[in-house]
Order: C-alpha cells, then sequence, then structure tokens
C-alpha cells in the first residue's frame, strides 16, 4: 500500500510538472510569433518611411524616428542580454552599434533585424523555470514574465510613435497586421 501511494503521488507530481512545463512553452512559442510578428511590421513601417524623414521630431524634446528605431533595438539587447541575461548593460551614452550615429537608413534596419534575431535566439534557450524569479526593474520588483510583457509593449509603444511621425509627414502607414 506504501508503495501505491509513493507511486500515485509520483505520477500526480509528474503531471502538475509536465503540464506546467509545456504551459511555459506555450507562452515561450506564443511570444515567438508575436515578436516576429512584431519585427515584420515595424521593418514595413521603418521602410515606408523615406529616408529624409528619419530625423523628424514631433517637438524638440521627441526622439526622431531614427532615434525611436533604434531605441526598440536598443531596449531589446537591454531586456535580453542584460537584465534576463547575464552579460553587462551597453554604455547608452558610449555604445554606437544600437543608436542612429550617421547609420543610413538600410544599416540601421540591419541593426534592427540583426537585434531581433538575437533576441529570439536568446528567448528560446530562455530557462522558463525562471519565470517566476524576481528583479529590479528600474525601481520596480519584476518577474522575469512580467519583463517579456513588458519588452513586448515598449516596442509596440515606439512603433505607435513612429506611426504618428508618419501620419504628421503625410504618410500613410502600412496596414496594421493583426496579432503583433
Amino acid at each position: 500500500m506504501k508503495h501505491l501511494s509513493i507511486l500515485t503521488l509520483t505520477v500526480i507530481l509528474s503531471s502538475v510538472t509536465m503540464q506546467s512545463f509545456a504551459q511555459q512553452n506555450d507562452f515561450i512559442n506564443d511570444y515567438l510569433e508575436r515578436l516576429e510578428n512584431s519585427r515584420k511590421y515595424l521593418i514595413l513601417v521603418a521602410e515606408n518611411m523615406p529616408e529624409e524623414q528619419y530625423n523628424f521630431k514631433a517637438s524638440p524634446e521627441s526622439m526622431s524616428f531614427a532615434e525611436n528605431l533604434m531605441h526598440i533595438a536598443w531596449a531589446m539587447d537591454w531586456h535580453c542580454q542584460t537584465l534576463l541575461g547575464d552579460r553587462k548593460a551597453r554604455n547608452w551614452e558610449t555604445d554606437t552599434e544600437l543608436k542612429v550615429a550617421n547609420k543610413s537608413k538600410q544599416e540601421m534596419l540591419a541593426a534592427v533585424n540583426k537585434t531581433f534575431d538575437e533576441t529570439i535566439k536568446f528567448i528560446r534557450r530562455f530557462n522558463t523555470n525562471k519565470f517566476n524569479d524576481r528583479l529590479d526593474y528600474l525601481g520596480l520588483n519584476r518577474t522575469k514574465r512580467q519583463i517579456f510583457l513588458l519588452l513586448a509593449d515598449h516596442i509596440t509603444h515606439h512603433r505607435g510613435q513612429m506611426l504618428v511621425y508618419m501620419r504628421l509627414n503625410g504618410i500613410k502607414p502600412p496596414r496594421y497586421v493583426l496579432y503583433q
């Protein structure tokens, strides 16, 4: 009887663990699909803005269209490689790889695509057992799962600013694609 109880408990615990693991993998798979769609739409937005308008700002204190684009890449790198990963943060003041820094439109698009590739690679390897680990997020206590969600919101926020910049320049943005 004792062995049957142990076996039953083992089966129940294994089932719960496997279900939790499957749910975490589903989250990662859903997130990666969303991130790939987000990339496609962001690149489409960036391609449709004429390069001569990349320096446009809605107001003097705003980031330019180009700065918003590169800021998205910088934030993806920081969220994944530094905050969720273990790499030292890039210095925003001195880093030129993920800043406008006299880059052409094509160079910026290549840098953004490369950062998406690195982010996706990082997320595919992410240990989902760490989803509930907590960390300091700019003074707020957040789980690593929340960081994934915050990153998606951040991309959408700055892409939305870029869409407004297109409208302010009389350019019709590309049609929104669902599930971004």
